[in-house]
């Protein structure tokens, strides 16, 4: 009799277990946030205010129908596929890089993977002089925009010229309950090397700290992530610079290692795509989001499966030869969890 009724109290305490972690499972929710840029992303039309020469179908890439429904579609598997795992679902949020206007965005959130998903896009034409631009793309779902807004960068070439390039976009709106504000950037690239192209990056940097002191000056503690393509590393003076001004923490910044990284060049990994996040995103709260992981997205289907390339990302084209695959970057991804 006494077995009994220890083993009825046993069944007890383990059905109440149960129900409390059910009950914690069923009220704590996932949420994916993605950045990625999606190289060259660019419609097979002229466009007289773009610098999109190469890729057209007449043009020595010949960039046609064909090949840019191809890659429309690659990309919609792959954002789909982004955080999955963890969440069971494609990514809430989605900064991008490198797309030349809504034409594409449109036809990304309408491609066969991401039709049934709900997306909507940000996006707002920048002056830069290769004609792309960043944008977000959103679940309508999950995510409610509020505001959106664009920062140009003013850079002036040695000869006293102004020197365009992609403007910053912060999109501030609602996370499932949880108000956000995402800074979505693509810092001007080293195309002139690294040195003498270093000071265009810190001038980003800054306008990207004088965006985040204007969000405190509004709000009362306000939530930010930060992302993209920044085309510089964790540990260079511009990323150095936006975490020592404000209260930031780089989830990213431990992924980058020798053997692995977002991009690659000369056979060399960067981690120039990232995701930084405001303090108060660290620490769980009542009702309210906070970060859990962070990774990078290079699943072997979307790197070069072999030569000299391998485990690099699978490009679209490598120079002028089509090569068919997605980008010459691998997406990145963090985790953030509600309870």
């Amino acid at each position: 009799m006494q077995s009994y009724i220890i083993e009825l109290m046993c069944f007890s305490i383990f059905r109440t277990y149960i129900n409390i972690l059910n009950t914690n499972l069923m009220e704590s929710k996932l949420q994916t946030i993605a950045f990625y840029n999606i190289e060259n992303l660019f419609d097979i039309y002229n466009d007289d205010q773009a610098n999109d020469d190469e890729f057209l179908p007449t043009s020595t890439k010949k960039w046609t129908k064909k090949r840019y429904e191809r890659k429309i579609e690659k990309l919609g598997f792959v954002i789909s596929k982004i955080g999955f795992i963890a969440a069971e679902k494609p990514p809430s949020i989605i900064g991008l890089a490198e797309v030349e206007n809504s034409l594409v965005m449109q036809d990304l959130i309408e491609s066969d993977y991401l039709s049934e998903h709900n997306y909507d896009f940000v996006h707002h034409d920048s002056k830069d002089e290769r004609g792309i631009d960043v944008a977000l793309l959103y679940n309508k779902a999950e995510f409610s925009v509020d505001a959106s807004e664009t920062f140009s960068i003013y850079i002036e070439t040695p000869e006293g010229d102004r020197d365009y390039t992609r403007d910053i976009l912060l999109v501030s709106g609602i996370l499932d309950g949880d108000p956000i504000h995402f800074i979505v950037n693509h810092w001007p690239s080293r195309r002139n090397g690294e040195e003498e192209s270093s000071y265009k990056r810190m001038i980003a940097s800054k306008k990207v700290v004088d965006i985040i002191k204007g969000l405190k000056k509004k709000f009362e503690s306000p939530k930010i992530m930060v992302m993209g393509d920044f085309n510089d590393n964790p540990n260079d003076l511009s990323v150095q610079f936006l975490m020592d001004n404000e209260e930031l923490c780089n989830t990213t910044e431990k992924l980058w290692t020798r053997e692995r990284g977002s991009l690659n060049h000369d056979f060399q990994w960067n981690l120039f795509d990232q995701i930084i996040v405001s303090n108060n995103l660290l620490e769980p709260s009542h009702n309210s989001y906070h970060f859990e992981n962070v990774n990078i997205f290079d699943n072997k289907f979307v790197s070069h499966s072999k030569g000299k390339y391998k485990g690099q990302p699978f490009r679209t084209y490598i120079g002028k030869k089509y090569m068919g695959g997605f980008s010459d970057h691998f997406p990145v991804y963090a985790i953030f969890r509600k309870s």
